[in-house]
């Protein structure tokens, strides 16, 4: 009070938040990559509510809206895209930090690829990856995009790219991957009754689109080869074993591509996706953005037309 001998009390003016608590970016960055609220509690081991209440407190302290919710699947606004990038890159630094403190020996990554990228695609990025960290065990699994999506789901992967019909899942990113029917360019097969097919094995996403296209076209089909290895189909194609519907990046200079033939519709794209199962460690982050980049060089438009 004025004229009072007593010292006058000063209080600290209200601070706004000077950081941000980091549970709040990992809840965020597992719904942002996974597309749902759900699949993101899985991960980060919380209640959907929890990692709900916890995003709301992050665009409160943001204060700006971070996730659309409206549509099928929650995808990052504007700002939202903006903090992700800030926020991958804070978790990853958070998360060697602690590995190298740690004094971890060995960490493990559990990665699933369909068996075309699991060739001469991925192995200069996977072979690079083990080179700079010694620590680090990879362990790769090859085969259908329905087992390897199985297995991410039951917590068996930790990465996994994936083929998907067109509309599924989002995932970290996805690219489209355009078919083609092909036949042999020597010993052609297109004209044969009933038509021989060289598929993948029950299951495999190629084989359910070809022969659903075929079965609306009229068209009288038998499997004439099943095999589980890409490599194999084609050559088979080539061999004049029969016709195939396969990614047209594959098509080879022993096919014959059969576009705009009677019989043999156009079938709409697939789609590439890259998965992850929250959270991610450091390194699983680093290995997660190089996979993005093998496959952007490989599947994106400016790439088929190189």
């Amino acid at each position: 009070m004025p004229g009072s001998d007593k010292a006058t009390e000063i209080r600290p003016r209200p601070m706004q938040p000077s950081s941000i608590d980091p549970t709040l970016l990992r809840s965020f960055c597992a719904v942002a990559e996974t597309g749902s609220f759900t699949r993101a509690a899985q991960g980060v081991h919380l209640t959907q509510s929890t990692v709900s209440q916890q995003i709301r407190r992050l665009e409160e302290q943001m204060g700006c809206t971070l996730l659309d919710r409206s549509g099928r699947h929650v995808e990052c606004t504007l700002e939202g895209e903006r903090l992700l990038a800030y926020a991958q890159r804070i978790l990853a630094l958070m998360d060697e930090a602690v590995e190298q403190l740690a004094g971890a020996t060995e960490a493990v990554l559990r990665i699933g690829v369909p068996e075309d990228f699991a060739g001469h695609a991925l192995m200069p990025a996977l072979g690079a990856l083990a080179r700079s960290q010694p620590q680090l065990r990879l362990e790769l699994t090859s085969g259908l995009s329905q087992a390897i999506w199985q297995q991410l789901q039951a917590g068996e992967l930790d990465l996994a790219i994936v083929k998907q019909r067109s509309g599924s899942t989002p995932g970290m990113a996805r690219w489209p991957e355009p078919l083609a029917w092909i036949d042999s360019a020597r010993h052609p097969c297109h004209g044969m009754d009933p038509l021989p097919l060289v598929v993948f094995p029950q299951g495999g996403l190629y084989r359910s689109e070809m022969t659903h296209a075929l079965d609306a076209a009229g068209r009288r089909w038998r499997l004439a080869y099943v095999s589980a290895s890409l490599a194999s189909l084609e050559a088979a194609v080539e061999q004049g074993l029969g016709i195939s519907l396969l990614p047209r990046r594959l098509v080879g200079p022993g096919h014959r591509l059969l576009d705009g033939m009677a019989g043999f519709a156009p079938v709409p794209d697939v789609e590439v996706a890259l998965h992850v199962r929250a959270p991610l460690s450091a390194p699983g982050r680093r290995l997660a953005e190089r996979l993005s980049e093998v496959c952007e060089a490989l599947l994106s438009p400016a790439a088929g037309e190189a």
